[in-house]
């Protein structure tokens, strides 16, 4: 199908493009386009304006920034995935990012607009949420802080509001063991079950954060509390991991039951605890 009509913007400046949709009600704003696009055509979408930022000017980078490593929110999933910072300092980031679709959406989707989109079977979620990120938020009247805990409201809705844009991700310097590992629908990519682990062994403790399971993504708190402080034993790992669905309710739809997502859960927290733990 064709897209209804709009109005199309190409501001050069962040200020210019927070502007733009300050005066305009109905605006919705262009990075990667791999989700908006699709919508549009089909006309589940139908924004009057359109503030495309493929042209604003420092959106697109990585770099360590105060003992934490910055990424613009327009970098792309390929440019995460293929940045040496990240490999050394980050590695989660560039694993999850190899997993996500194909070279296609790799090359243009963007991690800011992923995150905002806030769809439950995105990848990039339970990365930020595992490495408990900050992410910075601009708009009319300043900008603002959100952590990542706080960042996924409900189901493809995430704390930016309709007049504000998602300009940087903050993750912490984590040479710690991480891994990532999903059970993917086969013709998109997207998470059935997706687990981020992060594993601080000096500290003995873990953060789990889990996509495609739930509504929204979460942190796997069962999980992580039962391994506050305990060695990582097989069978200590394996009876955390046993926790990962506790007191979330699992999607239900035709790519899986909740009963399955809910296994997913359990079975990929376990691997990706152990594969964590197997990178020193």
């Amino acid at each position: 199908m064709i897209p209804a009509s709009f109005d199309y913007h190409r501001p050069t400046t962040l200020d210019e493009a927070v502007n733009l949709l300050a005066q305009n009600e109905d605006a919705k704003v262009l990075a990667g386009g791999h989700s908006l696009l699709p919508a549009m055509k089909l006309r589940l979408a139908q924004p009057k304006t359109i503030v495309d930022l493929g042209r604003v000017a420092g959106l697109n980078y990585i770099r360590e920034q105060d003992g934490r490593i910055a990424i613009g929110a327009m970098a792309t999933h390929f440019d995460i995935e293929s940045s040496e910072l990240l490999r050394q300092k980050c590695p989660l980031l560039p694993e999850i990012a190899g997993k996500i679709g194909d070279v296609q959406v790799r090359n243009k989707g963007t991690f800011g607009g992923s995150l905002v989109h806030a769809d439950p079977a995105a990848d990039w979620p339970a990365g930020i949420l595992a490495l408990e990120a900050e992410l910075e938020i601009a708009g009319a009247t300043g900008r603002r802080t959100v952590h990542a805990a706080d960042f996924f409201v409900e189901m493809m809705q995430s704390a930016v509001q309709p007049n504000e844009i998602l300009c940087e991700i903050r993750v912490p310097i984590t040479p710690e063991s991480v891994a990532y590992v999903k059970f993917a629908q086969k013709a998109s990519g997207f998470a059935i079950a997706g687990v981020a682990a992060v594993v601080r062994r000096q500290d003995r403790t873990v953060a789990i954060g889990v996509s495609g399971v739930a509504p929204k993504p979460y942190r796997a708190s069962a999980v992580e509390k039962k391994l506050r402080g305990k060695d990582f034993l097989d069978d200590s790992i394996r009876n955390a991991a046993a926790g990962a669905a506790d007191g979330i309710e699992p999607l239900n739809d035709i790519h899986a039951s909740a009963e399955f997502r809910a296994h997913l859960a359990r079975v990929n927290c376990r691997r990706a605890l152990e594969l964590a733990l197997s990178r020193a």
